[in-house]
């Protein structure tokens, strides 16, 4: 069933929805940054990302709840401290191709007054 409803274009919209709050998960410049380095250094803690980031420790905090949520990053405890991790390996492929297609398209996405910046 939940895989219908995720693949599935003709279906009441619930596989839409869904497909957007997956979008929205990544709809963040802070969320992408910190994907991006954990992908390019490694696992790191909060207080890294904050330092990494120059972000308050309350915001980093906030988008790695959401990231964690939507499973593209996963924590675990290494002594006292919680790091974080990529959680799942096709986070990579996805920051990709949307690298990809923006070479392709930045121009109209900047141009874009639907969607704020």
């Amino acid at each position: 069933m939940l895989q219908e409803l995720i693949v599935s274009p003709t279906n009441d919209g619930d596989g839409a929805q869904l497909a957007a709050k997956f979008f929205r998960g990544l709809g963040d410049p802070t969320r992408i940054k910190i994907l991006q380095i954990l992908l390019d250094q490694g696992d790191k803690n909060v207080t890294e990302l904050v330092e990494l980031l120059g972000s308050p420790q309350g915001r980093v905090s906030s988008h790695l709840a959401c990231l964690r949520g939507c499973g593209y990053a996963l924590p675990y405890r290494n002594g006292k401290n919680v790091y974080y991790t990529i959680g799942d390996p096709r986070v990579r492929e996805i920051l990709q191709l949307a690298r990809q297609i923006l070479a392709d398209n930045a121009h109209r996405v900047l141009a874009c007054e639907i969607i704020s910046q």
